[in-house]
């Protein structure tokens, strides 16, 4: 467990300095843009090596249980969520649309509707820090970007033919993700 703890501490802790931004000028300005970029890299590359394996090796050991998610209730609510986080995930990287616009700033919706997800059918202790973890900073950049006034993707009129296409790559993703998770990830979606 220390291991993902580890993990997560060096990658949000990282992912964390781009929103103090007094603190991110400091750093740029003893190691410049580049070494910045490398410095960011390099402990975000880490922090997910640590994460993805701290969790492994926590499932190894055997899951602490806390709760029992209820399956009737929960596992509709998750799908849907984990279909929308793959929706706001592609709309990050699509031309301008309206799915865009809408969410201003469509990585962090995905990572917290994709974080709420698993928290939703998983009640070990693993999971829970983790996908908490992640939707807590989630929440907190979200907050942070409001703050210094950054509002996201500018508005657009009408449906773009980039929301159509935000659409079929995150319904394909999800359908693939839905077939594939337990190859990749090792946990059947139940």
């Amino acid at each position: 467990m220390s291991i993902l703890i580890l993990g997560l501490a060096l990658f949000l802790g990282i992912h964390t300095l781009t929103t103090l931004r007094a603190t991110r000028l400091a750093v740029i300005g003893r190691l410049g843009e580049g070494g910045y970029k490398g410095l960011y890299s390099l402990v975000s590359a880490v922090g997910l090596v640590l994460i993805v394996w701290g969790f492994a090796s926590y499932r190894r050991a055997g899951y602490i249980q806390v709760w029992d998610p209820p399956y009737a209730l929960f596992h509709p609510i998750s799908l849907v969520l984990m279909w929308f986080a793959l929706v706001a995930l592609a709309a990050t990287y699509a031309p301008p649309g309206k799915i865009k616009a809408t969410l201003r700033h469509p990585m962090l919706v995905a990572v917290k509707a994709w974080a709420l997800s698993h928290l939703l059918v998983n009640g070990d202790l693993g999971s829970m820090l983790l996908f908490g973890s992640l939707l807590a900073w989630a929440v907190y950049d979200r907050i942070a970007l409001k703050r210094r006034g950054d509002t996201g993707a500018a508005p657009v009129d009408g449906v773009r033919a980039a929301d159509a296409i935000v659409v079929v790559i995150g319904t394909v993703a999800y359908l693939a993700l839905g077939w594939l998770h337990e190859s990749l990830i090792g946990v059947a979606v139940r």
